[in-house]
């Protein structure tokens, strides 16, 4: 069975079209939205990112219909399901693309990325933690070697809603940062909790925050590869230290001419990884791993493989 998955994310609209039997991809790309861009702070979708997603949606509707599938789903998460304004966004997409959008809660959201990255990664006798960072909301699952899930939950820690509720400065300066690992601090008592009845040794990154930083870290090693072509990439942590300072340091216009860093992404990135350094230190975890896998993927296995009453779209 061929089948597309359309990802609506607080900053991009993904879509992954793939054959469950062969596991051929037949597409897998997204388009940015910033959907939570001058509204996310105050429940709302604002006018102009809300005809963004609009015009992605058509033109994900258009691709899906060039390429063929014999399933369409579509998944909403975080800030469609705050915003005040979220269902009648789901509303104007049926009625301008005939995409009926599921909106997942955040624990079905952190299943999905869990079943997503499970896929993709093989971790032996460890058990892992995974991170994802999306613009609304961050998922954090811990999971075994036997593949168990042992905590999930999703918290209102994304990296749009950071920067629209925080406002910091260009460069970031250390009040920021202050308040921001205070509010992580706040914000994640019960993961401190989890972590300390686990004990996860790995940090499992997913989704678009640490497939940037793998490939700022490829450029700046002087080995760059084409992040949409692997699967998995470990983690140098003392690379990761030296970019986090270079980021904390640096302008948005001096990140815009960063090699490996999309224009997208130069606003939230140094946030993406303070919140990364915060679970590291605070946690002391010394292994980290990004995944290529994440939501979208989760949502074609999960389809594969069980029963299920999601809602599809008829294109």
């Amino acid at each position: 069975m061929r089948i597309a998955v359309i990802d609506l994310g607080t900053n991009t609209f993904n879509l992954l079209i793939k054959e469950t039997e062969t596991g051929e991809t037949f597409y897998n790309d997204k388009i940015p939205v910033k959907l939570g861009e001058g509204g996310i702070s105050n429940n709302q979708i604002a006018e102009a990112p809300f005809q963004r997603g609009i015009d992605a949606l058509k033109a994900h509707a258009q691709t899906i219909k060039e390429v063929g599938a014999d399933k369409v789903v579509a998944f909403a998460t975080s800030a469609i399901r705050t915003a005040d304004n979220g269902q009648a966004f789901v509303g104007e997409v049926k009625k301008q693309t005939n995409i009926t959008v599921n909106v997942i809660d955040g624990d079905q959201e952190a299943y999905f990325i869990y079943v997503g990255v499970k896929q993709c990664l093989e971790m032996g006798n460890t058990t892992s933690l995974i991170m994802d960072i999306g613009g609304g909301s961050t998922e954090f699952i811990i999971y075994n070697k036997g593949n168990d899930v042992l905590w999930k939950r999703s918290y209102m820690l994304g990296v749009s809603r950071l920067r629209e509720n925080f406002t910091p400065n260009d460069p970031i300066i250390e009040s920021d940062i202050e308040k921001l690992n205070t509010h992580f601090e706040k914000e994640l008592v019960d993961l401190a909790e989890a972590i300390k009845t686990h004990q996860p040794e790995v940090l499992i990154g997913s989704s678009g925050s640490f497939e940037t930083l793998a490939d700022m870290i490829q450029h700046r090693i002087g080995k760059p590869v084409d992040i949409k072509s692997i699967k998995e990439l470990d983690f140098d942590i003392t690379e990761i230290n030296k970019l986090h300072k270079v980021l904390l340091a640096s302008t948005l216009v001096e990140r815009l001419q960063m090699d490996g860093l999309i224009p997208m992404r130069a606003d939230t990135i140094a946030i993406s990884s303070l919140q990364i350094q915060y679970i590291l230190n605070t946690f002391g975890i010394e292994k980290m791993k990004m995944s290529a896998y994440a939501l979208k993927e989760g949502v074609i296995q999960t389809i594969a493989e069980t029963e299920n009453t999601w809602q599809e779209s008829y294109l």
